[in-house]
C-alpha cells in the first residue's frame, strides 16, 4: 500500500513558496518505511534544491526503482534521484 500526497504540478515551485523542506522529508521516509514491497531500512533521504535524493542499498532486484516510485508519489515525477546500490 502506497499512501498518496497531495502535490502540485511543478514541486520546485512548491518549495519556492515556502514549502518545509523537512515536512517533504519526513514525508518520503514515512511512505518509504510504510511500504510492505521493499525494505527501506538503509534508505537516508535527504533534500537538495527541489529534487528528493534516495541515497543508501536496497537488498532486492526491483527496489531502487520502487523506493523511487514512491518517493516520486509524494513529490511529483522527476524531482526524485537515486544514489541507491543493491547489495
Amino acid at each position: 500500500m502506497v499512501l498518496r500526497f497531495q502535490t502540485t504540478e511543478d514541486h520546485g515551485d512548491a518549495c519556492g513558496q515556502g514549502h518545509n523542506v523537512a515536512s517533504t522529508r519526513a514525508s518520503v521516509e514515512s511512505v518509504l518505511s510504510a511500504a510492505d514491497d521493499i525494505d527501506s531500512s538503509e534508505i537516508v533521504v535527504s533534500i537538495l534544491g527541489p529534487y528528493v535524493v534516495l541515497e543508501g542499498f536496497v537488498r532486492q532486484k526491483g527496489h531502487v526503482e520502487r523506493a523511487v516510485e514512491i518517493a516520486e508519489d509524494v513529490v511529483g515525477k522527476g524531482y526524485v534521484r537515486s544514489r541507491m546500490l543493491r547489495r
